[in-house]
């Protein structure tokens, strides 16, 4: 018996493949991974609190492996006390509150305090294009969570779920698809930008605007 594992199934020649029997295996959830954790956290004497465990299982998307790894490597980092905070920092990701706090400046048209939130981010040594992708993300679950129907897709821990749901009632739809259309070009023109912090800069001004176009069209 030969077992064959691949990500990329299409490559295999169809002379092989008609002979094999065929196992598909799915991406894990992140709730699935991030209970799988706990009851480990739990058996092994650790201490995490469930906002830290999301992170680890998101952060190994989808690989039970990955995240055992990475769970490993925060324990040894933290010690016995898994915070939030520290797995977020260990990590090198970029706490939610950052981009709810720049949604809520673009929402009160507030230039200034977007600009020194990047200023502040930058600072800390993340990386630009991580940060537009990331806000991009949370204008995505910003929609997400304006139906019951999709706010099932919303891959986040419940108290973090619940600080979307009441940031989505205060953001117009129309508003959050158009800082989706700015962020996507952001996206694609950071790479190639010979200033991508003026990029970025130029782009939070523009999101910073959206209301005001917003409510000119809609008077």
């Amino acid at each position: 018996i030969f077992i064959l594992a691949t990500t990329e199934k299409h490559k295999i020649i169809p002379t092989i493949l008609s002979r094999c029997q065929i196992f598909d295996f799915n991406r894990i959830k992140v709730q699935d991974i991030s209970e799988h954790l706990a009851l480990i956290a739990s058996k092994e004497g650790v201490s995490a609190d469930p906002e830290s465990l999301h992170l680890i299982a998101m952060k190994a998307d989808g690989a039970l492996r990955d995240a055992l790894s990475i769970f490993d490597q925060m324990v040894t980092f933290s010690g016995n006390n898994l915070t939030y905070k520290s797995t977020s920092e260990n990590l090198n990701i970029l706490d939610y509150e950052y981009y709810f706090k720049i949604v809520e400046a673009a929402e009160k048209e507030d230039i200034p305090m977007a600009l020194l939130i990047l200023h502040d981010i930058y600072d800390k040594g993340f990386d630009g294009h991580n940060f537009a992708i990331g806000l991009a993300d949370h204008y995505r679950n910003l929609l997400v969570c304006k139906d019951v129907r999709t706010s099932s897709l919303l891959e986040v821990p419940e108290t973090i779920q619940r600080k979307f749901e009441e940031q989505a009632k205060r953001v117009e739809s129309s508003v959050i698809l158009r800082a989706l259309h700015v962020l996507s070009k952001t996206d694609v023109q950071y790479k190639s930008s010979k200033n991508p912090r003026l990029l970025l800069e130029v782009s939070l001004m523009q999101l910073c605007s959206l209301k005001q176009e917003h409510e000119k069209k809609n008077p």
